[in-house]
């Protein structure tokens, strides 16, 4: 491995900054998970090396060959109306050009009743957002290091404001053939608004993700470790309802300790018999796990399950995530080899 990839790695890990991830930027529909293999596994694993499409999509340095003539669709149900989807090609040009891949994501956030600041009803309101990317990834020679781009339009309409940007991914990926132990790093989402909303311009959800995963020697399973939002070190929050009250009605609030913080950055996930027709696939999330946990009570927030199913060209893919008591989701997908 070149040592200055290993440098480079090891110093983004490392980098710490401050503040909170949730509800500080625009376009988070972006870090959505974009299929139910990715859902299944935990919602962030961008390690993943073979046929599957969709993967582009988290990582673009995993565009390959073998992607050549498949199409991916996906769709999922979020909390009330909402609605998510994702589709997924891949071509390949020629051996020397390799492999050019496109997709596109949408979310639908239904319909919403419409109120003035009297409190009066106004008319009824819908709100969508969607992207279209188009990516590419080349193999430095004589290495087993692959570098990839996506680059992004992004379109959003709320209510009766809308905004259009562009985005661009930038992966890496590293494969160590003899472990079977493929590396990953991605830059996600560093871009800008070119039309804002009401004129005030909002920053992006940039994300650093790493990544390490290993298919085992003589067991049909891979595991994957992925540390997510890499570009800040605390991402935890105190919440209110684990607050201590004290004796004069005074409430101590929750103090979030290091080893705390630093899990809500992990992502683990396993998938067995991930090269055969049927895949049964396991993930659990830390940091959504911890700030959807219930007091005194266990609610499996965070887990997520899934499997996948190959019926000669066509592969049919489902997730279920466990989010809260009240709001799970489910994922369905088809990956069509049209070779």
């Amino acid at each position: 491995m070149p040592k200055q990839f290993v440098l480079f790695f090891l110093t983004l890990i490392c980098s710490v900054s401050f503040g909170q991830i949730g509800g500080r930027y625009t376009y988070q529909f972006l870090n959505l998970t974009t299929s139910p293999r990715q859902a299944a596994l935990g919602g962030e694993t961008i390690t993943i090396y073979d046929e599957d499409v969709n993967q582009a999509m988290s990582n673009p340095a995993v565009i390959n060959a073998d992607m050549d003539n498949h199409m991916a669709i996906n769709y999922g149900s979020y909390y009330g109306e909402a609605s998510y989807g994702t589709a997924s090609y891949a071509y390949t040009y020629d051996r020397h050009v390799q492999t050019f891949y496109a997709g596109v994501s949408y979310v639908n956030y239904g319909s919403f009743e419409g109120y003035d600041e009297n409190g009066q009803s106004t008319s009824s309101f819908t709100g969508n957002e969607g992207a279209l990317s188009l990516g590419y990834a080349y193999n430095v020679p004589y290495t087993d290091l692959f570098i990839g781009a996506n680059a992004k339009l992004i379109t959003s309409t709320l209510e009766s404001y809308n905004s259009f940007g562009g985005a661009v991914d930038l992966g890496f990926l590293y494969l160590v053939e003899k472990n079977d132990l493929n590396l990953a790093l991605v830059f996600r989402n560093v871009g800008t608004q070119f039309t804002t909303y009401s004129g005030i311009k909002e920053n992006l959800p940039f994300e650093i993700v790493a990544g390490v995963s290993q298919e085992l020697e003589h067991v049909p399973l891979r595991w994957h470790l992925s540390l997510e939002n890499l570009q800040q070190w605390n991402i935890s929050f105190s919440n209110p309802v684990r607050g201590e009250t004290n004796i004069d009605g005074s409430t101590n609030e929750e103090k979030v300790s290091f080893v705390n913080n630093a899990l809500r950055h992990v992502v683990i996930g396993v998938e067995l018999f991930p090269k055969k027709a049927f895949n049964i696939r396991l993930g659990y999330n830390f940091r959504r796990g911890e700030e959807l946990r219930v007091e005194e009570k266990r609610n499996f927030s965070g887990v997520s399950l899934g499997f996948g199913l190959k019926m000669n060209k066509l592969k049919f893919n489902y997730s279920y995530s466990r989010y809260t008591l009240a709001a799970n989701t489910s994922l369905f997908g088809l990956i069509l080899n049209f070779q």
